[in-house]
């Protein structure tokens, strides 16, 4: 609607100043010409917008000019409310200035959308933790780190890997921070090459004097999507094929479905194993070792292909038969 592209352009131009005629026809998906229709109906509406020809020409507004035009829909309005329901402000300290930005908005809310707006916290709650896996905690240095990330300084940290007892100390170069699932981590270049840092292993963290030395043309989104690859590159899995019991497979699926390579097969097909009533599953595993994970089971689940994972299994166990019996 022409109303709506007018007041998008209004705000545009209050917020980001000079705006070429070309990125406005992009943002909105018109054409050049259109722009500048639209900018003349703006004048005549009187709003003081005005054009500058020339390679460092565009359209703005006069100095000074501001508007209380909130231009936000019913589900804009909604959608922002959310927001409060998200709980990465509360990780990062910003409890305080949400409600504080909310509340601004709602007074600039048409009165229409006030009570629906308000309505959202009532009625929708965002829980990011997984059942039996609560979010980890972010780490005593989060707040120094996001410093470093604000201030674009340089960022030393004290680091402890997994798996590593000794830590290990680095200058790194922040991008930015990360919530994945619940968990804060640290993106930054570590001597040009991207890494992450899992904020909660951060044992120290100092700003540095220096500012940060970013790759040129490189922003956090880009390097992020760098090492969520890395990360999500799996190796050659291992195929295995498991028979579970039908009264555990809703539990099994439910911890194990995410290694599952074929969906399980509906209630009423079943097969006669042992004088139970079993499911076949086929799975696949990163590694080897991965399919002790089963022994959770116990005789509820069985390994029958290949081999290698039989044997996998039954030497843990062992181990772990040795172990209790030693005790």
């Amino acid at each position: 609607m022409k109303a709506d592209r007018l007041l998008s352009i209004l705000l545009l131009l209050q917020t980001r100043g000079r705006v070429s005629a070309t990125e406005l026809a992009e943002r909105l998906e018109v054409s050049v010409r259109t722009i500048y229709r639209d900018v003349e109906a703006l004048s005549s509406a009187g709003v003081p917008v005005y054009t500058e020809r020339g390679r460092h020409g565009g359209i703005a507004l006069l100095p000074g000019y501001r508007t209380d035009v909130s231009g936000l829909t019913a589900d804009e309005a909604r959608a922002l409310f959310v927001l409060s329901a998200q709980g990465a402000h509360s990780d990062l300290g910003l409890d305080g200035a949400l409600g504080s930005a909310l509340r601004k908005v709602m007074a600039a809310l048409p009165a229409p959308h006030r009570p629906g707006a308000e309505r959202i916290s009532e009625r929708v709650l965002v829980d990011p933790a997984r059942w039996l896996q609560p979010g980890a905690p972010a780490g005593p240095d989060l707040g120094e780190l996001q410093h470093a990330v604000f201030t674009d300084r340089r960022l030393r940290l004290r680091y402890r890997h997994s798996g590593t007892p000794v830590p290990v100390e680095y200058t790194v170069d922040p991008y930015g921070l990360v919530s994945k699932a619940s968990v804060w981590y640290l993106v930054a270049d570590l001597q040009g090459e991207p890494r992450l840092f899992r904020a909660e292993r951060v044992l120290a963290a100092e700003t540095a004097e220096e500012p940060v030395r970013r790759r040129p043309g490189v922003g956090l989104g880009d390097v992020w999507t760098v090492l969520r690859e890395q990360v999500e590159r799996l190796p050659k899995e291992v195929p295995v094929k498991v028979r579970v019991r039908r009264g555990r497979l809703d539990m099994f699926v439910r911890i194990h479905g995410a290694r599952l390579t074929a969906p399980p097969p509906e209630p009423s097909c079943s097969g006669p194993g042992g004088g139970e009533e079993w499911v076949e599953l086929a799975m696949a595993f990163q590694a080897l070792p991965a399919v002790r994970a089963l022994l959770s089971f116990g005789a509820d689940a069985e390994v029958l292909a290949p081999p290698a994972a039989r044997r996998e299994l039954a030497r843990a166990a062992a181990e772990a038969a040795r172990l209790y019996r030693e005790g």
